[in-house]
């Protein structure tokens, strides 16, 4: 008790300077906070300026639970401060975004706040309405709420932070930057067609990816064990399958990021008459090539169908799907040594056995009986023939600026 009388006697014997420097350090916290956190809440929005609306499509049930919390949390008063005019949609049940989407009318921007399941469902019920030729060319935000957030790694800084994560893709959000992605459309002949931003997986490992799960009690050996009972129980582990594939085609040209400035009239008024008195002359129609398909019989471990998007700032001259195959081993203990060692997609594209191919699009028919599940971006869907096709830079989303550097280094 006694140091605090003799600090509060020091601040009144010399109340100028303790006055001075409360007022510095009130400004200087106030600067710091502006700066950091406030800085798309700085500017004036005048009362005729309208605000920019955002839709956000949230998946309170990513994340086990937590993601409705992480969000109003982190991302939620960013926008707010920014002068977004947000409208927050939550989703009830899975496959409700795709509902969701036919029902959504116009807005400056889409945001998805969840993990692959929440962001394929709202791309697929975007791509399926009847005008989205207009509406795919809304930007779109995508918040890693989920468990699995691949897509992220592209667009967004890669740090263990949840909080910073949140964070940065939100600010990414407001600054504007995008770039183009590529789309998959899958199609069979029963449903609806399905889009993904990431891969199509199909074959061994995609199955014991699913059922790494079940054996929790495991512990750090649960993925060990996994492989090691999904062996022993189907072996040999190999899929035969066919495929038909068109090769890679030119990427289409970049279009503008502005719309170029209007001619003045007299200049319109000028063209149009020398139109009428100098007709263009029409040029015939050029025939379309008719398709060459390429036909194969794989016999693999695993079938991987994935775009370029995990580096959209890099420039490739084609648009292409690699299809990854692993032919198997006929012993038994260097095949599940291999399934050990490559575990994941990254990992399997580097061992020795991988063939890689390249082609605009592709018809995968599999047997009748016995043919699984794909993994379509980290979502299972029951296995069946497919046309798989790719949309070039069908959908635009935000990036972050940082990202983009790191990106445009890697060779």
């Amino acid at each position: 008790m006694g140091r605090v009388v003799k600090v509060l006697r020091t601040l009144r014997t010399h109340w100028k300077k303790s006055t001075l420097a409360a007022c510095v350090l009130s400004y200087g916290g106030r600067w710091l906070y502006g700066k950091h956190w406030l800085e798309f809440g700085r500017n004036l929005i005048g009362p005729q300026v309208p605000l920019k609306k955002a839709t956000v499509i949230l998946n309170p049930a990513a994340s086990h639970g937590k993601a409705n919390s992480l969000f109003e949390k982190n991302a939620a008063p960013i926008l707010h401060l920014a002068g977004v005019e947000v409208n927050i949609v939550k989703t009830d049940y899975e496959g409700q975004a795709k509902k969701l989407m036919d029902l959504m009318e116009h807005t400056d921007m889409l945001i998805v706040a969840g993990g692959d399941g929440t962001l394929q469902e709202v791309i697929t019920g975007l791509l399926r309405r009847t005008d989205e030729e207009s509406f795919s060319k809304t930007p779109i935000g995508f918040i890693p709420l989920g468990s699995h957030n691949t897509l992220s790694e592209s667009l967004h800084l890669i740090t263990d932070n949840k909080v910073r994560c949140i964070t940065s893709a939100t600010l990414a959000i407001l600054k504007g930057e995008t770039v183009p992605l590529d789309v998959l459309q899958i199609k069979s002949e029963k449903d609806q067609p399905v889009f993904a931003l990431v891969s199509l997986r199909w074959g061994s490992f995609r199955d014991v990816a699913a059922s790494i799960s079940k054996y929790w009690y495991l512990g750090p050996l649960k993925t060990r064990a996994a492989h090691w009972f999904s062996t022993l129980k189907n072996w040999p582990q190999t899929r035969h399958a066919s495929l038909s594939c068109l090769p890679p085609v030119p990427r289409p040209p970049d279009l503008p990021a502005e719309k170029p400035i209007r001619p003045n009239l007299l200049y319109r008024i000028y063209r149009r008459l020398q139109n009428y008195w100098n007709p263009p002359v029409e040029e015939p129609p050029v025939e379309p090539e008719p398709e060459q398909w390429e036909d194969r019989q794989i016999s693999t471990l695993e079938l991987t169908i994935s775009t370029q998007n995990r580096n959209p700032v890099k420039k490739v001259s084609d648009f292409t799907i690699c299809m990854l195959m692993v032919d198997s081993k006929p012993d038994f203990f260097p095949f599940f040594h291999c399934q050990i060692s490559a575990i994941t997609e990254k990992q399997l594209e580097c061992t020795e056995n991988a063939l890689q191919l390249e082609a605009s699009a592709c018809h995968v028919t599999l047997p009748q009986e016995g043919a699984g599940f794909y993994d379509i971006d980290n979502e299972a869907f029951e296995a069946m023939p497919v046309e798989v096709r790719l949309l070039p830079r069908k959908l635009r989303f935000f990036c972050s600026a940082e990202r983009r550097e790191e990106l445009a280094q890697v060779n």
